[in-house]
């Protein structure tokens, strides 16, 4: 039985569904339910759109000066009332709290800073004449309204990504939250709204079809999607149709190449880090070891080992990570590691955990090949798949060989060797000698079946602007 019931934002109110309509949400680490949210319909959407587009004309005309203030003060707000944040973003996606306190809510703060400074530089490129007698200038532009849909497994931060530089470059939102974890969305579009004018900033829950809604709406013109390959093309084939523009962060099957002249323990406790955070649910999570034939199996063996170190369990528990994010995320990793093939080995993990709620134990699978589905496909969970490559070229050919492009890394004390690899990856971040850390003025976004477009960086705000050439006669 829901005890709590989260809203809509709707130009500047809190409200329901027009119809009345709500949906349960779960609480991941006990399977039961705990709270309602709106399951919006076609009137809820087309009202935050005609919200969203009224806004648009004021806050579309404000300063950069204007909305930096405007967004420091929402970024002091989240910080000022983090506990509040950090319980109910745990309490909605099963995250240990601690995890939420140190590596989620700061981050989300330093983004909405960096965004609200980043207003005051972004600039076209210098004026000229370029024809005789007459002057142009580039001006970068707001793109008006515009529709975002956030995933589940980072709710607050991917939120964060997604309309600090929509706001910072003058645009107005209507937002999708995933339809499983609305909470900490719908509660820092409350707080929003004691800053931010009417209309500007506007939070839709439902279902897919909701989001098929907002997606495929006339008003927007710039649909961005944080979430599943399949999401992407359903949004990019939509946006096509009406000639909108679409910005996509998809999946990710990161490859993680340990070479033997890296330090075994040191890469193996840092790759266990990088795959078991947040349940594995991240889609640049080191979870696709690529280890060199010199290495292989002491690598194997001290991943095992960590992996058995890592624990999980609940949010108020001392845990490395928590639950799968729904039912049907854990069926998904269950039955993947269930269809393994018979010369695939198990060295740990691989079961379910625990009576309640959706947890998964930290799992190694080694002795795997190129054309395995746990190789190919996004597991979204955590389990680390490790493969043994015969030479740098192989290591090379195998890191490119899925259709994903998102992130990479490279484990080496040979300089030259990173950076040859470095070059030769096609995905869009590559780290070396560690895996996972993100910052704000650093661009994330991949390539292939990845998606397109740029989070996070100036690049980042860029993706919020369209550009205007203006020329002016100046002959006498």
């Amino acid at each position: 039985m829901a005890d709590q019931t989260f809203h809509n934002i709707v130009n500047g109110e809190s409200v329901g569904a027009a119809d009345g309509s709500t949906y349960d949400l779960v609480n991941p680490a006990t399977g039961e339910v705990y709270a309602s949210a709106p399951s919006s319909g076609g009137e809820d959407v087309d009202r935050a759109f005609r919200a969203a587009e009224t806004a648009f004309e004021t806050w579309g005309d404000t300063t950069p000066a204007e909305r930096q203030k405007v967004l420091l003060k929402i970024a002091d707000a989240l910080e000022a009332r983090a506990d509040e944040f950090v319980r109910v973003e745990s309490e909605n996606t099963g995250k240990p709290l601690q995890m939420t306190i140190d590596e989620e809510i700061p981050p989300a703060v330093d983004q909405i800073r960096f965004f609200a400074g980043a207003a005051r530089v972004l600039e076209g490129r210098a004026s000229g004449e370029y024809l005789k007698d007459h002057s142009s200038s580039i001006r970068r532009e707001p793109i008006g309204v515009v529709a975002q849909v956030t995933p589940w497994n980072y709710p607050l931060m991917m939120m964060v990504w997604k309309i600090a530089p929509a706001l910072a470059a003058g645009n107005t939102i209507v937002l999708k939250p995933s339809d499983t974890t609305p909470a900490s969305t719908t509660l820092f579009a409350e707080m929003a709204q004691e800053f931010l004018p009417p209309g500007v900033f506007n939070v839709i829950c439902g279902d897919r079809d909701t989001g098929r809604r907002l997606v495929e709406h006339p008003v927007p013109q710039l649909v961005s999607i944080t979430g599943s390959v399949r999401a992407g093309i359903e949004v990019a084939t939509s946006a096509a149709a009406q000639v909108k523009r679409a910005h996509l962060e998809l999946g990710g099957k990161a490859p993680v190449i340990v070479f033997d002249d890296a330090d075994v323990e040191a890469a193996a406790e840092g790759i266990a880090a990088a795959g078991y955070f947040n349940a594995g649910q991240d889609c640049t999570a080191a979870t696709r070891v690529l280890a060199g034939p010199g290495v292989y199996e002491d690598f194997v063996a001290a991943l095992t080992e960590q992996a058995e170190k890592t624990t999980t369990g609940a949010p108020d528990e001392d845990v490395v990570y928590g639950p799968l994010n729904n039912q049907n995320q854990l069926d998904r990793v269950t039955g993947m590691v269930d269809r393994l093939p018979d010369h695939a080995r198990l060295d740990t993990g691989g079961s379910r955990q625990g009576a309640r709620g959706f947890f998964y134990s930290p799992t190694v699978v080694s002795g795997l090949r190129q054309d395995d589905e746990v190789i190919q496909d996004e597991i979204f969970g955590p389990v680390i798949t490790v493969q043994k490559f015969g030479d740098d070229r192989e290591a090379l050919r195998w890191a490119n060989g899925v259709k994903y492009g998102l992130a990479s890394s490279v484990w080496t004390k040979d300089h030259a060797r990173a950076m040859r690899m470095a070059k030769g990856l096609d995905f869009g971040c590559v780290w070396i000698n560690t895996h996972i850390p993100i910052v704000a003025e650093m661009p994330h976004g991949g390539f292939k079946q990845s998606g397109y477009g740029k989070d996070l960086s100036m690049y980042g705000l860029e993706e919020y602007t369209r550009i205007k050439h203006v020329m002016s006669y100046i002959g006498e």
